[in-house]
């Protein structure tokens, strides 16, 4: 089977990690379609970046689908353009928002995110309440670092999620965490030794769901909200999917 993993973002190194992270998570069989958005924000963060990400990101997913892409995966914890992609795809599309709450719903009755800046907290607590975690998700926390930093002080990002993730169990009441970011996809392991508490990666989630999904069939349904856009001169026509 064939799963392509978009990072929203332009910022190939950051492609390459949440790659990392995607490949160990997949199955004998499975194969990454790996892209990098191009001429999109070099980091999403906040309502601007994403929007600024959707055009881009809604041409590679239609790429993705003539090369075979059985599902697709948006690497971006915001999970831009999610509906928009689930209108121009017939695979399924998975956000790695909305994937990592259904692991943690599953897992633990009470959890908290721990994400990179404090102004992504309103979008990722929007988010969750969207998708129904409600008062589960007891805290979204935030450790005042910019997205490209996480990489580039590995050490320093692992000891500043890990300071949250006991502050999180301590304060919170929270059973398990979210890392709020696809850049922290290879310290979940990691962070999960530290610190006693199960620690779950969205793009682990998504890619996993993703195989589950393409295991059983399913495509993306056009019978309503996620129906073919209509056809408009210099727009997506659906007969080409």
């Amino acid at each position: 089977m064939r799963i392509h993993v978009i990072n929203p973002n332009s910022t190939a190194s950051m492609t390459a990690q949440i790659g990392r992270a995607a490949r160990r998570a997949t199955s004998p069989g499975t194969e990454i379609d790996l892209v990098t958005a191009i001429g999109t924000p070099v980091s999403i963060e906040g309502y601007a970046d994403e929007a600024l990400s959707v055009p881009a990101m809604l041409a590679a997913i239609r790429a993705a689908e003539e090369r075979g892409a059985m599902a697709h995966v948006i690497a971006c914890f915001d999970d831009p353009g999610l509906s928009a992609a689930r209108e121009v795809a017939a695979a399924p599309v998975i956000g790695i928002c909305q994937a990592a709450l259904q692991v943690a719903m599953t897992l633990s009755s009470r959890f908290s995110i721990v994400t990179t800046l404090s102004r992504s907290v309103p979008i990722i607590e929007d988010l969750a309440d969207g998708y129904g975690a409600g008062r589960r998700c007891r805290r979204v926390r935030a450790i005042d670092l910019p997205v490209l930093a996480l990489d580039e002080d590995i050490h320093r990002s692992a000891v500043l999620i890990a300071e949250e993730i006991r502050a999180a169990r301590e304060q919170d009441g929270a059973e398990a965490i979210i890392l709020g970011c696809a850049g922290m996809a290879e310290l979940c392991e990691r962070l999960t030794a530290e610190t006693g508490v199960p620690v779950i990666d969205g793009v682990t989630a998504a890619v996993r769901q993703a195989e589950a999904l393409i295991g059983m069939g399913y495509r993306t349904s056009k019978l309503g909200g996620y129906a073919w856009p209509n056809s408009k001169t210099g727009g997506f026509a659906p007969e080409a999917a």
